[in-house]
């Protein structure tokens, strides 16, 4: 690359690798073996012969199928319902604790478990497989059968993990479900998966205060007949009440229980259900198969993250989010530590996420841009962090200023942030913002290894530069196996828009130099001035007001103009602000056509792995029924946004 050409890459992009980067990189060792110049070469090979790479990329990652499959994907039932890799066997207990346990990795630390009340506890490869082979053995004791549903109400706790695992060894399906739902939201979970057995525990902390989980648990069983044991983790030592017959500690199973043997999974039996919830009706049941979440997962991992045998691999997360199941099965199948933080990255002290990553040597971050406004907002003096390599970003979109305190202040301009969008539904990830590329602030580099990544027009035409539905041209494994028990809902979810297509409910866009941009929610989507306008855009706008620590923007009807934005913002430091200024501010910085509205508000309501709620805000506001409110978190309720008065 000459002088020139440096220059200008440099102005183009905020992150340019360097060479340790590159030759460490699992993705570009992989592709120089199959004789691969580039992502675009490698993904066009991997779209048009998913045999040759995926068989590639599984022997490659050590994916170790039990009975070998016949081939990648059968498409015999349709292209929405492909089956992987079938005739093959694989158990994720396998390949995430029983190969390791017995192997050079017995005595490394597999899982680290940080509590907010300063509790640390670990697990060794061995020790996990150990529990987990007790566990599973425990399950059969208790009548837990191959393909029975188990919920898993828990904290993220080192049981989890080993729960997670048992109940995959013995064939059975868990249910994860957020630690902070409701009775009637866990009820409803308990009820639509038919489950036969809840997982909990006495309770969990946030910001210090104790959540009791086993109360709210005991209200939903109410109407859970179907749940014949209930299974409680001693997490804070609380007393509970304990049902003679049906509840049971987890330390009081059999220590010593006959063993059972790992059940010989086919590769499309499933593993696990993660619930969503839906803008109407019930909650969708996301089935991920044994092979297809595992296969995801570690080339996920291992190609879009570049994690090896050696990283530790952080995030602040819950088991009913994607990423809760994620981090038990990709990292740990590729011998790496995971460590799972309970609570917020600000308590009890505001740099909590910095002293994590000190203390245990972390070297992947992973962080939703929600997490890093509110570090951005109370941490002002980041650490060194020496071991750190990189951040993972995912959830919902950056604004800019966010994005450049974090890599510039944080990562000190030497640490990618690996910007990652997908979803529950397709088992990981779309877009990735590859480390070993250059990559704008922001933005995503490209499409993940084997999938058909497209931005479409109205018409179904593939568009450059233009905001329109992400979209996928072809089917990967991770993708859901249809919803549970409804097959024709998830049909008319995503493959009903335009033929054999699977429209994925994102805004997004791609411009010539391959730089991918989500812009929010496709049903967020504002139309104003005669152009289609994703929130984050008006979002990124107002956060440009460094006396903003948050925004939310909505669209409402409006009699002149079709629609109009308003704007919710939340000020830094509980500091005043003259609303006219505010206003004038926000005119300024996202333009006379696109200005919204500004209302400031104490909170914005947000799920409770932090997304912003929009469709609830714009129900609230505009006095509409808001819908299933479960995956609300308490301390962010949604009576602070205010009732529209019409003006």
């Amino acid at each position: 690359m000459t002088k020139s050409q440096q220059d200008e890459t440099a102005q183009q992009y905020a992150w340019i690798p360097s060479a340790s980067v590159l030759e460490r990189s699992r993705l570009l060792t992989a592709m120089r073996t199959w004789g691969q110049e580039s992502i675009d070469e490698l993904n066009r090979s991997a779209i048009t012969d998913p045999e040759r790479f995926w068989r590639a990329a599984i022997d490659d990652l050590q994916i170790t199928f039990e009975a070998p499959f016949d081939r990648v994907r059968d498409e015999s039932d349709g292209k929405p319902f492909p089956r992987w890799f079938p005739g093959g066997c694989l158990n994720v207990a396998n390949l995430c604790s029983h190969r390791h346990a017995r192997g050079e990795l017995a005595d490394k630390t597999a899982v680290i478990y940080e509590g907010d009340n300063g509790q640390r506890r670990t697990l060794t490869y061995a020790e996990l497989d150990r529990e987990v082979r007790r566990f599973a053995a425990n399950l059969v004791k208790l009548g837990v059968r191959r393909g029975d549903r188990v919920v898993l109400f828990v904290p993220v706790v080192p049981e989890a993990v080993v729960a997670f695992l048992a109940i995959a060894m013995i064939g059975a399906i868990s249910v994860p479900a957020f630690s902070g739902y409701a009775p009637d939201a866990l009820a409803t979970r308990l009820q639509d998966s038919e489950a036969v057995m809840l997982i909990t525990a006495d309770g969990t902390t946030r910001r210090g205060k104790p959540v009791a989980m086993k109360e709210t648990a005991d209200q939903a069983l109410e109407s859970a007949s179907s749940v014949r044991n209930v299974v409680v983790f001693r997490h804070l030592g609380t007393e509970v009440r304990m049902r003679a017959g049906r509840d049971i500690y987890f330390d009081d199973l059999d220590h010593n229980p006959d063993p059972v043997e790992t059940a010989a999974t086919e590769s499309n039996d499933p593993l696990t259900i993660v619930y969503t919830s839906g803008t109407t009706g019930r909650p969708k049941g996301i089935v991920h198969s044994h092979a297809g979440f595992g296969v995801k997962t570690a080339v996920d991992f291992a190609y879009g993250f570049d994690v090896h045998s050696d990283d530790v691999v952080s995030w602040i997360t819950d088991l009913g989010w994607l990423v809760g199941p994620m981090l038990m099965t990709g990292p740990l199948q590729l011998g790496a530590t995971i460590v799972m933080i309970e609570g917020l990255p600000t308590y009890p002290t505001a740099g909590r996420m910095w002293e994590i990553v000190e203390r245990n040597g972390v070297t992947v971050q992973g962080i939703a841009p929600t997490a890093a406004r509110a570090l951005m907002a109370s941490d002002q003096s980041p650490r060194e962090m020496p071991t750190l390599r990189s951040f993972v970003s995912t959830g919902e979109a950056w604004d800019e200023p966010t994005w450049w305190w974090l890599f510039q202040q944080v990562g000190r301009a030497r640490r990618p942030i690996i910007n990652y969008s997908g979803g529950t539904e397709v088992g990981g990830g779309i877009v990735i913002g590859y480390p070993f590329l250059p990559s704008a602030a922001a933005a995503f580099n490209g499409a993940l290894p084997g999938v058909d990544a497209v931005v479409l027009n109205d018409d179904g035409e593939s568009v450059v530069g233009e905001v329109g539905e992400l979209s996928v041209r072809n089917t990967f494994p991770g993708m859901t196996h249809a919803f549970w028990n409804d097959r024709d809902r998830y049909l008319e979810t995503y493959w009903k828009r335009f033929d054999d297509v699977w429209v994925h409910g994102d805004l997004a866009s791609v411009d010539d130099n391959g730089a991918w941009r989500i812009h929010g929610r496709s049903d967020d989507t504002i139309k104003l001035a005669g152009r289609r306008v994703g929130p984050a855009e008006i979002e990124a706008a107002l956060l440009r007001d460094p006396r903003i620590a948050e925004v939310a923007v909505i669209g409402v009807p409006d009699e002149l103009r079709g629609q109009r934005a308003v704007g919710f913002v939340v000020l830094r430091n509980n500091e005043i602000a003259d609303p006219d200024d505010l206003q004038s501010t926000a005119l300024s910085n996202a333009g006379k056509s696109f200005a919204p509205t500004v209302r400031v508000v104490a909170t914005l309501p947000k799920t409770k792995n932090g997304k912003i709620m929009r469709r609830a805000i714009r129900a609230r506001y505009l006095g509409d029924p808001v819908g299933d409110m479960s995956s609300l978190d308490p301390a962010t309720p949604l009576e602070d946004i205010p009732v529209s008065t019409g003006s």
